[in-house]
């Protein structure tokens, strides 16, 4: 791979066996390879290594099968950070940043894997994160889905607040002309830490506003973080349901 400033980068894929939507989700058949297999194959080769890390030996087995390396981590983490901390411990060696990339997303693009590295050419940069602008084929109906948070950023292109509700609130405006008059970004759930800050924001207690929006990143601005933002302009395909693997393996040919 190509290095960003002789930067050592681990791939970490948090997957968890059970799922209340889809028992079982990352051995889900994708034409012949478990959905586990697709993702490790997209991002594999941007890496200096990759790793798997579950809470299943199922999980372990399959992709042990396909030539791929996973680590078994506790089935007790509150998120898939606390289960990247483990794996990472796990992998006895040093690297200078750990990404944290989705089990359910096998359609990501290399493009946002290396938009995630080139963050942290900037040496004040700790945590990183992808955001996409809201364009003008989004209705508003989607800007207030609460399952999608929605990221302010300051001009220096770091995250200073992401929550849930529609922020700004654009006054003098009937919400349906919001999109129009202003650039909303959406939150792109893949992130980078540096390997040392991964280790002090697993160790941070719940804070007020994590606690209000359910959001852990709010945990790491509450307590100061640096979290740096890279603008893609694609979306990523998370697959919760087995009906969301057919649409979008119709959509999407593999």
């Amino acid at each position: 791979m190509k290095d960003k400033r002789h930067l050592k980068f681990l791939g970490i894929i948090p997957a968890r066996y059970a799922s209340t939507r889809f028992p079982g989700k990352p051995l889900a058949d994708m034409r012949g390879k478990p959905m586990i297999q697709r993702v490790y194959e997209q991002v594999a080769h941007l890496l200096d290594d990759l790793i798997v890390a579950t809470d299943d030996e199922r999980i372990v087995s399959a992709v042990e099968a396909f030539g791929g390396a996973a680590v078994l981590t506790s089935p007790d983490h509150r998120s898939g950070t606390d289960r990247c901390f483990e794996a990472y411990g796990k992998s006895g060696r040093f690297y200078d940043v750990v990404l944290n990339i989705q089990g359910d997303e096998p359609f990501i693009k290399p493009s946002q894997i290396r938009l995630l590295q080139d963050c942290f050419k900037e040496n004040e940069t700790q945590i990183a994160t992808l955001i996409k602008p809201y364009t003008g084929s989004d209705d508003f109906e989607s800007l207030f889905d609460p399952n999608t948070p929605k990221v302010i950023v300051n001009s220096r292109q770091q995250a200073i607040y992401f929550s849930r509700s529609v922020v700004p609130y654009c006054r003098g405006l009937h919400h349906t002309e919001w999109l129009k008059n202003h650039t909303y970004y959406k939150h792109i759930g893949l992130y980078g830490y540096r390997s040392e800050v991964l280790k002090a924001i697993t160790a941070l207690p719940p804070t007020p506003l994590e606690t209000a929006e359910s959001l852990e990143q709010l945990r790491w601005i509450e307590n100061g973080y640096v979290l740096k933002t890279a603008v893609t302009t694609e979306d990523t395909i998370g697959i919760d349901t087995p009906g969301d693997l057919e649409k979008a393996l119709l959509r999407y040919p593999i």
